[in-house]
């Protein structure tokens, strides 16, 4: 009797583990194909991202070329060094300068010439 109970618990456990590999065999060949198509998938991102750097370098290009800068109205940082010669406020701040129509010279103005809090008392208003 003790060579039966033997011999179908070793039958018994090697029906499992025969079932217990078929079952990781599938896993694997499915693990596999899984990791044959993220690869694939990768390859595609890596062809489709050249590929939008490319265009991305193509359309910067264009957009160089269609923008170019005014032959006629010089780099903003040269223009502090261009009028310093005409003037500049206390604190060598530059004055305002109107030389280019439609262009603004704000940005060149002392902050106390942009100031308009006191306006009322400079410059009354005409009745």
């Amino acid at each position: 009797m003790d060579k039966a109970a033997i011999l179908s618990d070793a039958v018994r456990i090697v029906t499992q583990f025969w079932s217990e590999s078929q079952k990781l065999k599938e896993s694997n060949e499915n693990l596999q194909e899984k990791i044959k198509e993220l690869k694939a998938e990768k390859n595609e991102l890596r062809d489709e991202k050249q590929r939008l750097k490319a265009e991305k370098e193509k359309l910067e290009q264009q957009v160089k070329g269609m923008n170019p800068q005014p032959g006629f109205l010089p780099h903003p940082s040269v223009i502090p060094a261009a009028f310093a010669a005409q003037g500049q406020a206390a604190g060598n701040k530059l004055m305002p300068f109107m030389g280019y129509p439609g262009v603004a010279m704000w940005q060149f103005m002392p902050p106390a010439a942009v100031d308009t809090t006191q306006d009322h008392v400079l410059r009354p208003p005409v009745a």
